[in-house]
């Protein structure tokens, strides 16, 4: 046997030595998670709405709510800058390099709005708007980018019933078993 076999076996087995040793000595760090804390973070809608809370709100609340809380990192009526750009790009999408994608050209499902926003904005105050101001903002945002009219509520029962424009855009994908 040679001396690098040599030192590769006994390195294989100071290395297996040591994981067994490290995992009997294990911190012991956390806990199970309550269902009370479990359910503050199980929080996904889905494309049918299953889950959505009660509330609602129309496009010119939202403006309120977008005016207070979203314009400052996405822009006057969505348009971008400092970050993403939300309202526009319809019709940017074909091609190998889709040019423009937004709420309005790109997302799927108008749920998808809210969830994303109950979860994730505003950036610097996650979770921290109400359905109420959710739904509303939604709505808005749904609405610059001519989805909805300017007199409909978005809730619980309306929102998943939206169309959105890329709706059918997405290929799906059997992951197999």
């Amino acid at each position: 046997m040679s001396i690098r076999n040599a030192l590769l076996i006994a390195a294989s087995g100071l290395a297996t030595a040591s994981a067994v040793a490290f995992a009997a000595e294990s911190p012991s760090l956390g806990r199970v998670a309550t269902p009370e804390e479990i359910a503050q973070w199980d929080i996904s809608i889905g494309p049918d709405g299953v889950g959505l809370p009660p509330g609602s709100g129309t496009p010119k609340q939202g403006e309120a709510v977008y005016a207070a809380k979203c314009v400052a990192c996405h822009g006057e009526k969505g348009a971008g800058k400092p970050n993403d750009q939300l309202v526009g790009g319809q019709g940017t999408l074909p091609g190998d390099k889709p040019a423009v994608k937004t709420v309005g050209s790109f997302w799927p499902y108008a749920t998808t709005v809210f969830d994303y926003v109950r979860r994730a904005m505003p950036y610097n105050e996650s979770k921290s708007l109400t359905n109420d101001e959710i739904y509303a903002v939604g709505a808005y945002i749904l609405n610059l980018n001519g989805i909805i009219a300017d007199n409909d509520t978005m809730d619980a029962q309306t929102l998943p019933k939206v169309k959105m424009p890329n709706q059918d855009g997405f290929v799906i994908f059997s992951r197999g078993k």
